[in-house]
């Protein structure tokens, strides 16, 4: 099979010591779920649509490249001073065209795992490559159902990439009950039954984050979803058309997290988050924080595109420990190491359970945020499902450690978080996966506090 083609980012060490405070105001990138789905959604419709706030990484960026591959024009349009417009010319559901070589997905596991469900009700076959860190990923969970709507898929031992899909046209609609609290095999299952004729219904017997059956919704599929006993059920109508749409995207929540937990932490910091999605399936890291005590504020921004947003204030301040309940986890699955952060420096002992999810991202987030804890002098022991974590009750931790980010951008901007409330500096050994979410972390960063105490060299 084929592998990826990308070159790896050059990696890049960086030492980060503790500024002072963090003053300011802060509007982060697009809402990076949000984006992938504009643009496939989008591809999917007749006609142009038209997509501002779109996050700009790479993972969304190689979500871009794929549907133009496949078919549909993608353009960025540059306005002037206002925000930058990008502009999609779709194919129309079952309008997708062969790829003429395999589809790079980076380190994009969105990306991934929504377009093998995309792929897999056309008639055409394609082949998906990532980079080292996603081939490590599993994809056995979208394999299994769009196996039964009739994709033939053929993964590499273990269920990982390099895979290839051939789709069925028409696919077979389903009923299928997700197995684990997963917005993307929701997804997956969904797009494939965009052109599968009759209803295909998902059941969530966990709620997960809701953006596609807003979206899908909003682009004019016929969607209904119901409450019932055994969870949330999400019918879809196959062989839909969907009509172009203009799309704002929201500030992403899982950004904003880590500005949050960065002003609570670093001692006089005082912070405005503007313009942040709220969804309430993807807002779990802003209940937990209340839950500790976080002197944070919520300020109502109405909607952007069908999902409400917020502006946060945010300051420095003390934390309690926290064990939160389970249900909260698939509302804030992307923000949990930014999260064991703030428990790092709270008072008392955090216990984190019910987590296994983490274990098959970028990283296994458990035990890389367990030893890059420990490391800066963090009290942490390691659960199967989770951690336990002895706060620091506000002092600073003792750093002056180099940490290891295992290629996953919210292990980086989690642990330079960190750094910024640690008595000796720490030094990330790779800060270049950032770039996959937020371009501008490490300069905003720079903006916010005194720059000239950072420094950044290329890894020899």
């Amino acid at each position: 099979m084929a592998h990826s083609t990308r070159q790896p980012s050059t990696p890049r060490r960086m030492t980060i010591a503790a500024r002072g405070p963090l003053f300011g105001t802060v509007r982060v990138p697009g809402d990076k779920s949000i984006s992938h789905r504009a643009l496939m959604f989008a591809a999917l419709a007749v006609g142009e649509s038209r997509v501002t706030g779109l996050l700009e990484g790479e993972d969304v960026l190689a979500t871009a490249a794929a549907l133009r591959a496949m078919g549909a024009t993608i353009e960025r349009v540059p306005s002037g001073e206002g925000p930058v417009e990008w502009r999609i010319g779709g194919v129309g559901v079952g309008g997708l065209l062969q790829p003429g070589q395999a589809l790079d997905m980076g380190n994009s596991g969105t990306s991934t795992r929504l377009l093998m469900g995309l792929i897999a009700s056309h008639p055409i076959q394609a082949t998906l490559v990532g980079d080292a860190s996603l081939s490590r990923r599993p994809m056995a969970r979208v394999i299994e159902p769009l196996s039964r709507m009739g994709a033939d898929i053929v993964a590499s031992p273990g269920g990982t990439l390099p895979l290839t899909v051939r789709g069925l046209c028409p696919a077979v609609p389903i009923e299928y009950a997700l197995p684990v609290a997963s917005a993307q095999v929701k997804s997956a299952v969904l797009l494939a039954g965009l052109n599968a004729p009759g209803i295909t219904r998902v059941v969530e017997p966990i709620a997960t984050r809701d953006h596609t059956e807003r979206m899908l919704a909003g682009f004019g599929a016929g969607l209904t979803v119901e409450q019932t006993p055994a969870g949330r059920v999400i019918s879809l109508t196959g062989e839909a058309e969907l009509a172009p749409c203009h799309i704002v995207v929201p500030g992403d929540p899982s950004s904003a997290a880590f500005w949050t937990v960065a002003a609570i932490v670093s001692p006089g910091s005082r912070l405005v988050i503007g313009n942040v999605g709220v969804n309430p399936t993807r807002a779990g890291i802003f209940r937990a924080l209340a839950l500790m005590g976080a002197d944070m504020v919520l300020h109502d921004g109405g909607t952007v595109g069908g999902e409400p947003i917020a502006e946060v204030a945010v300051r420095h301040g003390d934390l309690a420990a926290i064990e939160p309940p389970p249900e909260l986890a698939p509302s804030m699955i992307d923000e949990f190491p930014v999260l064991f952060v703030a428990a790092a420096f709270a008072h008392g002992r955090s216990v984190f359970r019910g987590l296994e999810e983490l274990r098959v991202k970028e990283c296994d987030r458990i035990a890389t945020m367990a030893a890059a804890l420990t490391a800066i002098g963090a009290r942490v022991e390691e659960l199967s499902d989770g951690l336990v974590i002895h706060g620091s009750g506000g002092r600073p931790l003792p750093g002056g450690a180099t940490v290891e980010t295992r290629l996953d951008h919210r292990i980086a901007m989690a642990m330079a978080v960190a750094a910024l409330h640690c008595s000796a500096p720490v030094t990330l050994d790779d800060v270049s996966p950032v770039a996959t979410s937020y371009p501008d972390f490490l300069a905003t960063l720079d903006r916010l506090a005194d720059a000239d105490r950072r420094v950044a060299e290329p890894v020899a």
